[in-house]
């Protein structure tokens, strides 16, 4: 057996055992490439009209207005977005599970609209993408090593559908489909063609995928992009709580310090601690609609001192170097926001194609399967039979 024919049998059966993750997959990550986008229509809410030069009110005060409409359970953080953007405050818990999301008029504190985000469309996408809708910790490991498999069939397809000879004819085959043929070489040219212009974005979508939730990958990643650095793990660091508390509003403090110097078009991010062991984490967003482009902060709440926890995830983003970035870069590659809406068009159209993907195999397995079926030849006895047959 050749290398490309070995090559071509595990591409066959890692295709079949994994294709129904594949397509569910891709298909979600179709759905979710445009959720901003959709959600801006659905949730009027999300909107405001900007009072100029008005001064939006404080964690505080938003967090007791959410409270009265959501009774009973802590807040977690307050979300500004940009100028006509509402404020979000979220409460989320488990054992029960609940998630909320308060929108509010950040100039006045009246509440907009309360949505329960359990029971949202896009979060059922979501729980899909991720988990396949099993158990969380179940449902990340199936979800990640299967992207992992994907990978490889991505490569070893490039390998299959590499010509043999670079000619017109040889080039034709593999960069065109041929439409005007039978239906079986339309599907096969439909899964090669389209795989082959979609495969960089393909191998990048599966390869973002996978550091959310391949440890050993994603520290060899970060290891390799930062000349060596372990990545650390990811702890929230805690408040002293034998100190005295100095200020009755450390979340308001807090905000106030990032105000300061804030571009207007910025987006700011305070948690809200329920215990006195926890940190206030904060962040200023310069570039609403993405994740990367952030200056990340944490604060003791009792005496507003400055926390360091090293690794991507803390500091200005201008001062982190290459590996952070990337890191940081991480969810808004994979969704393509990183390019604005272009991107997230590329990452629609190659996501589109990797659910077509497990689709066109399987009628290819089964096509030379039936084929194979149809010219086997018949045994000497059995043609005996039916001859004598009456």
């Amino acid at each position: 057996m050749t290398a490309k024919k070995m090559i071509g049998k595990i591409h066959l059966w890692l295709g079949l055992a994994s294709g129904l993750l594949v397509f569910v997959v891709a298909t979600t990550g179709c759905i979710l490439a445009f959720e901003r986008e959709i959600k801006s229509v659905l949730r009027p809410f999300q909107y405001v009209e900007p009072v100029a030069g008005g001064k939006v009110l404080p964690p505080s005060r938003l967090i007791a207005g959410a409270g009265r409409a959501v009774p009973g359970k802590p807040a977690r953080a307050v979300i500004y977005g940009s100028p006509g953007q509402s404020a979000v405050v979220p409460y989320y818990g488990v054992a029960p599970d609940y998630y909320y999301q308060v929108y509010l008029n950040p100039y006045t504190g009246k509440v907009l609209q309360v949505v329960d985000e359990e029971k949202d469309f896009f979060h059922f996408i979501l729980h899909g993408h991720y988990y396949l809708w099993l158990p969380e910790r179940i449902g990340q490991v199936v979800v990640s090593y299967g992207t992992l498999v994907f990978t490889l069939l991505l490569i070893s397809g490039l390998v299959l559908w590499w010509p043999k000879k670079w000619n017109r004819s040889q080039r034709d085959k593999s960069f065109r489909v041929k439409w005007k043929a039978q239906w079986r070489r339309v599907n096969y040219d439909l899964h090669n063609v389209p795989g082959f212009y979609a495969l960089i974005i393909s191998l990048l979508l599966a390869l973002t995928g996978m550091l959310f939730g391949i440890q050993w990958f994603s520290g060899a990643v970060y290891w390799a992009t930062t000349g060596g650095k372990t990545l650390p793990e990811y702890r929230q660091p805690y408040s002293d709580t034998t100190a005295v508390s100095r200020y009755t509003d450390p979340v308001d403090r807090v905000w106030q310090r990032l105000m300061v110097g804030k571009p207007e078009t910025a987006g700011i991010y305070v948690s809200s601690p329920e215990l006195r062991s926890e940190s206030i984490f904060a962040y200023v967003n310069y570039k609403p609609g993405t994740y990367y482009q952030a200056d990340y902060y944490y604060f003791d709440q009792h005496s507003l001192r400055r926390i360091h926890t090293g690794g991507p995830y803390d500091g200005k983003y201008a001062d982190a170097g290459f590996g952070d970035r990337l890191r940081r870069m991480n969810y808004d590659l994979h969704i393509g926001a990183v390019l604005g809406l272009p991107g997230k068009i590329l990452a629609f159209c190659a996501s589109l194609v990797c659910a077509s993907l497990p689709v066109t195999g399987f009628l290819i397995w089964w096509g030379r399967r039936k084929k194979t079926k149809a010219a086997r030849p018949k045994t000497p006895g059995s043609r005996k039979k039916a001859v004598t047959a009456p």
